[in-house]
């Protein structure tokens, strides 16, 4: 019978944590950890995320604030607002929520972020203290991933991983993730030009779905007994949930589930997990700063 990789229980766990160390900062007369986040436009995904955000600042202590623009704004008065949180000592780290509107360059806004203030751990200087093993903050999703790994004692050290996707956001930083020391797995990154690709992943002890392809990893593709990390969280259309939609993953949850020895949900797997990550890399900039 598989288990449930509960994102939601960790989350909480590590929140609890979290609020513990802002008691002792606030005690001793500290500064509060304050997280920004820029929103553009009004995706509801990106609606439904921030919001969870500025509620999870609230349960650790932190002040939060949230900034919104219209999906017509132009990328000059973005950079101007980075550059504003970037300059303001009292901002400890921001995101800017992606995706952004198409006249909007996401690389050259990712690169205004201070790396100090880059709760996301996007900023190329990040990713590339992380490849290297140097301090920085980690990739909001891939640290949540491997914490939760971790959390769960499930062994990666010599494992074959399969990870389906090479985003800059989430494939490849935990590829890197998953095969630096003392989590030693050895990593395979499959994507839509890969050959053989279901022959690939039906040999992972460890699977990490990161594709945004709805039900794409099925039965056929998972040995028994394999771990399925399942990042994708697309929202389609049902007449069966009050709101008129649900989130599905990349995997075919219930007939990959009984192959499984763990198995992450949708919702309620990587989300939480992600949005735990963003309030660890601020609590640790607030503390450097």
């Amino acid at each position: 019978m598989y288990k449930i990789l509960d994102g939601k229980k960790v989350a909480s766990e590590i929140k609890r944590e979290i609020a513990e160390e802002v008691a002792i900062l606030k005690s001793v007369g500290k500064k509060i950890p304050h997280l920004a986040a820029i929103l553009v436009g009004n995706n509801g995904s990106s609606e439904s995320y921030v919001a969870y955000k500025v509620k999870d600042c609230e349960e650790v202590g932190f002040k939060s604030t949230l900034i919104r623009f219209g999906s017509e704004i132009g990328e000059n008065v973005l950079l101007e607002k980075i550059a504003e949180l970037n300059n303001d000592p009292d901002v400890d780290g921001f995101i800017v929520q992606l995706p952004l509107p198409q006249h909007i360059s996401e690389n050259k806004v990712i690169e205004a972020i201070d790396p100090r203030k880059d709760a996301d751990g996007f900023h190329p200087v990040n990713i590339g203290n992380m490849v290297i093993g140097l301090p920085g903050y980690l990739p909001a999703t891939p640290y949540g991933i491997v914490e939760l790994l971790k959390r769960y004692g499930i062994e990666t050290s010599g494992k074959n991983c399969v990870v389906i996707g090479r985003s800059n956001i989430v494939g490849r930083p935990v590829s890197i993730l998953l095969s630096q020391k003392g989590m030693d797995a050895t990593v395979t990154v499959v994507h839509s030009r890969t050959k053989n690709i279901k022959d690939i992943i039906c040999q992972a002890d460890i699977i990490i779905a990161a594709i945004g392809s709805p039900g794409f990893v099925t039965e056929e593709m998972v040995k028994e007994g394999a771990v399925v990390i399942d990042v994708g969280a697309t929202r389609i259309n049902s007449p069966d949930t009050k709101s008129g939609f649900k989130l599905v993953g990349d995997v075919d949850f219930e007939r990959v589930a009984p192959k499984c020895s763990y198995i992450t949900p949708v919702p309620g797997g990587v989300g939480p997990m992600t949005r735990v990550s963003l309030l660890r890399n601020t609590i640790i900039a607030a503390k450097r700063n």
